[in-house]
């Protein structure tokens, strides 16, 4: 399951298509390990925007954090992160 708050920072309906294109390895991987469910809140603080992301599990929530100038910069960091998190659970076959 996944939840995305965009909070103050305006997003296109094509931005937030590539945002879920940019999630699907995420999804799929997190679907194999039980259904994790992933929430993004993304703010714009000052010049930079903030996103932040809990993935919930079994074993209990993991939060991760991007700071950048750019949603783009910030929000593909946060999910290599979230996919390296979850590729890293699938592989040692622990629950998310």
């Amino acid at each position: 399951m996944l939840k995305l708050d965009s909070g103050n920072v305006l997003l296109k309906p094509s931005h937030r298509r590539q945002l879920m294109s940019w999630l699907k390895r995420a999804i799929r991987l997190g679907q194999r390990i039980g259904n994790p469910a992933i929430s993004i809140i993304m703010h714009r603080v000052g010049r930079s925007v903030e996103v932040r992301a809990d993935v919930a599990g079994q074993m209990g929530t993991v939060a991760f954090r991007s700071r950048q100038n750019d949603w783009k910069d910030a929000t593909r960091e946060l999910v290599r992160m979230i996919t390296s998190y979850l590729h890293d659970r699938m592989v040692h076959r622990l629950p998310a």
